[in-house]
């Protein structure tokens, strides 16, 4: 990290609080100053809503967490501070006057940022005596979990001040982007005005309603963006033939009255060429067809995240599973064939295969498969319901590479009303036995805690399972222990 160890808050609201929140996970120590009643309650709350987002992001040790304290007043937040974090209402005279405050008692080598979503770093330092440490931070919300925070100094920002920001925030996990222009909106906010304009004129003009507008975002171009920017997206788009190819195809559009924003630069041989270039440099590098394997994997983690949550277009996902077991035809004679796939990169150990935890992740998926099979659904969980996997024994029997297909198969061993004995396996694409996992589940009262006998509508279809399965023979390795043949 840097020399900066102790920080100060001055406005403690959604984004002071953020700042807040990150400082302390990263081990610094926190003075706020917010004149609200309730500012130390809200924000306390937010520290611990962010302990919770980094216990899940973060699988990397972190630091003790910083001493939070809260002064009476902002000379006491800032005087021993080396980072202040100004986080006031976004009016000009409001941070003009508290600026030029913290400038006159901040201790001579602190940094002073400011977290204004536009406005002018020029125009709000204008009372400081010493604007040179001053620049922009300017963070997206929540600050603690999105890590762009852009930084833009005035006409009298030092070139040494911009670096130190730099590696601060860096060093708390963060990407600092340089602005290298002073401009109203900075760069992320410009984007995002030109959107939520034209997103308004579509709700104003009864073209869509404001959930259309926001599924057009979240099911498409939005998923894409969140590793992707717009030209990159757009290089792709190109083909092999790259931006340049795109831009000829798309750019007469710019033209044409898509947008109610059609205030454009001219689409020139010199933009062309300066857009194309820059994209080179960005994306020259690699492969065609390497970029679009990278986007897809991107995609999928992104989409296999979402439907943990159950939400957006990981909802769809799930849904569109559903119907395709549902759909499934299974022979009397054949295991239930519930999970396939094939192993993406971060699967991958040090030796170059899937490492061993993975198996028993999609053997969990195939006993999630499984009991949606068997009816239990939301419905059934909300009317606290559940099976719980009481006993594995898992085999590792040969090696899957990155990239190679997959199928998980179960075969229904014994059940009542209760209990539900499963042997699970894994197929290679070319028929090798990857591993199997036979396993015991237990249908829970989780209101009650204790074991409890399945619903009718369920134990049916564990019935015509069990029919089905009864005439194939016990798998090798079912019923065995440890090193036991």
């Amino acid at each position: 990290m840097t020399d900066i160890r102790h920080c100060a808050i001055i406005g403690g609201g959604v984004i002071g609080g953020g700042w807040a929140a990150r400082f302390l996970l990263a081990g610094l120590d926190v003075t706020v100053f917010d004149p609200h009643p309730e500012a130390e309650r809200r924000l306390r709350e937010m520290v611990a809503l962010a302990g919770r987002a980094w216990a899940k992001l973060i699988s990397a040790p972190l630091p003790p967490l910083g001493n939070l304290h809260f002064a009476v007043s902002l000379q006491e937040a800032v005087r021993h501070a080396d980072l202040i974090q100004e986080s006031a209402p976004e009016v000009e005279s409001i941070k003009q006057t508290i600026l030029a405050e913290i400038d006159r008692f901040a201790k001579p080598d602190a940094l002073i940022c400011s977290s204004t979503s536009g406005l002018l770093p020029t125009q709000i330092t204008a009372r400081m005596t010493h604007p040179e440490r001053f620049t922009v931070a300017h963070p997206f919300n929540p600050v603690y979990l999105l890590p762009l925070v852009e930084l833009c100094g005035g006409e009298k920002t030092s070139v040494e001040t911009i670096a130190r920001a730099k590696a601060f925030y860096a060093g708390i996990g963060m990407h600092p982007l340089h602005v290298r222009k002073e401009i109203d909106g900075f760069i992320a906010d410009r984007l995002l005005e030109a959107l939520w304009r034209e997103a308004l004129w579509l709700v104003h003009d009864g073209v869509a309603t404001v959930e259309e507008v926001d599924d057009a975002i979240r099911f498409g171009a939005g998923m894409r963006w969140a590793f992707m920017g717009t030209f990159q997206v757009y290089r792709l788009a190109g083909g092999e033939a790259g931006m340049r190819h795109f831009m000829a195809q798309f750019g007469p559009t710019l033209k044409l009255p898509w947008t109610k924003l059609m205030d454009v630069p001219d689409f020139t041989d010199e933009l062309v060429d300066l857009v194309a270039a820059q994209s080179d440099d960005q994306s020259g590098h690699w492969k065609f067809r390497d970029l679009e394997a990278k986007r897809d994997d991107c995609l999928i983690g992104i989409m296999r995240s979402l439907k943990t949550q159950d939400f957006g277009a990981g909802a769809t996902l799930a849904g569109f599973e559903k119907v395709l077991r549902d759909r499934a035809t299974d022979s009397d004679a054949e295991a239930l064939r519930l999970y396939e796939g094939r192993v993406p990169a971060e699967w991958i150990d040090y030796n170059g295969h899937m490492t061993e935890s993975r198996y028993l992740e999609i053997f969990g998926y195939t006993t999630d498969a499984l009991l949606a099979r068997i009816g239990m659904d939301d419905a059934m969980l909300a009317k606290g319901f559940s099976y719980y996997t009481v006993e594995t024994h898992l085999r590792h029997l040969d090696e899957a590479k990155q990239g190679e297909a997959f199928v998980a198969t179960t075969q229904l061993l014994k059940h009542d009303d209760k209990r539900l004995h499963v042997f699970h396996s894994l197929f290679h694409e070319d028929g090798r036995l990857l591993a199997t996992a036979e396993q015991m589940l237990l249908h829970v009262d989780m209101k009650a805690h204790r074991a409890a006998p399945a619903a009718p509508e369920v134990l049916s279809i564990l019935d015509g399972i069990a029919a089905s399965h009864c005439t194939l023979p016990v798998p090798d390795g079912a019923g065995r222990s440890i090193g036991q043949r």
